[in-house]
Order: C-alpha cells, then structure tokens, then sequence
C-alpha cells in the first residue's frame, strides 16, 4: 500500500459509530482526511433483550449510508468495520450485518474483547508521549469497558495484561441507574458491580505508573472539566485529569439530572443520557490506579484500526 493511499476505519460501538479516513505521511505519521462520529445507541436494550431493536439499527444503518458516502467521495480504497460489545451479545446478528454489508460493501467484524483491548493500546500509546512505564490504557465504551496495560516496544507496544469488563455506560444506566438523577441506593448497586468486576480483573490497575483514557466517556468528562461549551479536540487532546478531579465531575454527574448534565458541556443527548454511569466506572478505576491523573487521548482504537489496514 502506498503512502498516499487512502483506508476507511469504522468502529461500532454500544453507543456511538465512528469513522476515520486516514493516510501516511511521508514521515510515517497518521493523517486524518476525516474524522466523524454519531451516537445511534445501538445496543438499547440489548443487556435486557439480547437482541438489536429495529431503531437502533434503522439508526446505525442511517449512519452507514451517511460513511459510505463520505468514504466513496474521499477516495479510501480498502474499509474496516469493526464492532464491539453490543454486536457480542446479541441473538440478531445476521439482521446487523447484513445492513452494513448492503451499505458499505463489508461485512462487520465482531472482534473479541482481547482484540478490541489491543487496537485501543496501539492507537493510545501513539497519539501521547509516555514517559513512565508500564501504562496503562482505559477505554470506557457503552458496553464493555478495556483495561490493557504494557510497555512501548521495538517492534510496537508489547502487552503484559488486558481484560474487557462487561460494563459501560450504557449497561450500567440501564441495569442500575433508572432515575433522573440515580438515587443513593441505584449509584451503590451499580458501584458494587464495577467493584466486583475490577476486583476480579486481569489487570492490576495499581501497577500503572502512566494512564491513558480513550474514548468518548474519558473525553467528555474532560470537555466538562474544561468547562468547554464546543468540543475542542486539541484542547482535550493531551489533557489531564487527576484523581481528585475525576471525583468531583463523578459526583456532580450523578447528582445530576439528563438536562443538567447535557448543559455542563458539549455533549450530544445521547452522551448526557450516559455520562453519569461512564463517570462512576472511572471513578472507580481512578481510585485503584498506581498513577495520580489520566492523560486523555484522541488517538484511539480507530488509529490503530487505521494504522493496521495501512501496515499491512
């Protein structure tokens, strides 16, 4: 593949679907020719149901259309349609995948928690400089939640650990968090089930001595930090969010109602809706973790999705 050539990176979500057109530079480097994201929730209801519901992928599909579009406009010559945790657990696949085929020519492929942890610690560990190993990534999603730690190698970031743990936002509104805002009672439920799952986790998140948070719930929680009213992707990239603050957005977002939360910065409804659930799942990691602060990364799974068609 040329440096000049040109691949499309789609990653499908519990929550939103994303799309990243990229080259390479004559540096090496990534370059974004664009970079999109709509939040179509197209695992509502599947923890529940065990299946997609016609809105969600009529949603999905509406947002296909809108790629496909973009992808033949701009020239990418080889596309990557990857799904997640929603896509894993639902009795309705074949409905899924044969609406992102009739669309964009691929089938989606529904990769393994293991396989999702490893392409969001590359994208990660490119896109900010770490100093002090080893690192450890977070990527927050709707469905599932990755945790991979490792270290920078010569022939790319080496992984001593990784784990998917079955909650995200979503879920976790879904199952625990009913009302607006979530009762004391509804928040130490759900907090119990992170609890338990990081307990059991395969990753030690003491031993980090760098985090890095992926993703749209880590970014977000920093848009609000920053008080930003317009999502800003340079003044998010690289930022940092201590322990303690991440406390304090935790707790002002579960005290919140949808409205208050939607109005705190620039997040889509669909994001508000789930914002306050994604905070306490990294409220409960900060409060194990070896490092004092999360570096947020733009730089995410999607680069490294785009990064692998491009090696390749």
């Amino acid at each position: 593949m040329t440096a000049q050539a040109r691949v499309a990176a789609i990653d499908c979500g519990t929550n939103s679907i994303r799309l990243l057109i990229a080259s390479r530079g004559a540096d090496g480097s990534l370059i974004d020719h664009d970079r999109r994201l709509e939040l179509v929730r197209l695992g509502e209801g599947v923890d529940a149901t065990g299946r997609f519901s016609p809105a969600a992928l009529e949603r999905t599909f509406a947002a296909c259309d809108q790629y496909a579009a973009v992808i033949r406009e701009l020239g990418a010559g080889r596309i990557r349609f990857v799904a997640t945790s929603a896509a894993r657990d639902v009795s309705n696949r074949d409905e899924f995948t044969a609406g992102v085929r009739a669309r964009l020519g691929i089938d989606p492929e529904v990769i393994p928690g293991a396989e999702e942890a490893a392409l969001s610690f590359a994208g990660a560990m490119a896109g900010v400089e770490v100093s002090d190993e080893p690192a450890m990534v977070i990527d927050c999603g709707g469905g599932s939640t990755e945790l991979v730690l490792g270290r920078s190698g010569a022939d790319g970031p080496v992984i001593e650990a990784a784990d998917s743990l079955n909650v995200g936002s979503v879920r976790l509104r879904e199952r625990f968090l009913h009302d607006d805002p979530p009762t004391a009672g509804q928040i130490r439920a759900a907090r119990e089930l992170v609890r338990q799952m990081l307990d059991g986790s395969a990753v030690d998140v003491s031993r980090a001595a760098t985090v890095i948070g992926v993703a749209g719930t880590l970014t977000s929680l920093s848009a609000i930090h920053q008080g930003l009213k317009v999502y800003d992707r340079e003044k998010v990239h690289a930022s940092r969010l201590t322990t303690d603050e991440i406390h304090r957005v935790a707790e002002v977002l579960l005290a919140s109602t949808v409205d208050q939360a939607e109005a705190m910065g620039p997040l889509q409804r669909r994001r508000a809706e789930v914002i306050c659930a994604g905070g306490l799942i990294v409220e409960e990691i900060a409060a194990r973790m070896g490092a004092d602060e999360i570096i947020i990364s733009e730089s995410d799974i999607l680069d490294g999705i785009a990064a692998g068609m491009l090696d390749d």
